[in-house]
């Protein structure tokens, strides 16, 4: 069990995915994201350093696993836990945050997701936002 530095429930949540680059790499999961090479290819341009640090450090605060490819030991897939899914609720009061507060034009993934999130209620996008991961990753897991 890890020790936290503080006994704020904020402070250690922003122990986690405090820093911009875990963030990216759970949204960019929920977006269908599996492989470090897709990683690599967001548009926010990862380090490859950079990349690989945060993939473990998520992986060994349980928010992530990972499995090898039977047929291609080299390619590893990466995935959301139950506890990683669990922060899609953080990542879209932060994207709406976003809208509201912020004079910024958003690209076609921003578009697409006020679009999609004002047809229902939050807590409906929200759950539906998650289930659907579930199960995609459910079916590539052979669960």
């Amino acid at each position: 069990m890890r020790t936290n530095r503080s006994q704020c429930p904020l402070v250690n949540i922003l122990d986690i995915v405090g820093d911009k680059w875990s963030l990216i790499i759970i949204r960019d999961l929920f977006l269908g994201k599996k492989t470090f090479t897709e990683f690599m290819n967001s548009p926010e341009k990862f380090a490859s350093n950079i990349l690989s640090n945060r993939l473990e450090f998520l992986i060994n605060h349980g928010l992530l696993k990972v499995i090898k490819l039977p047929h291609d030991k080299k390619t590893k897939l990466y995935y959301l836990t139950e506890k990683g899914v669990d922060t899609y609720p953080i990542l879209y009061e932060m994207m709406n945050w976003s809208k509201r507060n912020l004079d910024d034009e958003f690209g076609p993934l921003g578009v697409k997701f006020f679009k999609e999130s004002k047809r229902v209620s939050s807590k409906t996008f929200i759950k539906k936002t998650q289930s659907k991961y579930i199960e995609t990753r459910d079916e590539f897991l052979n669960v």
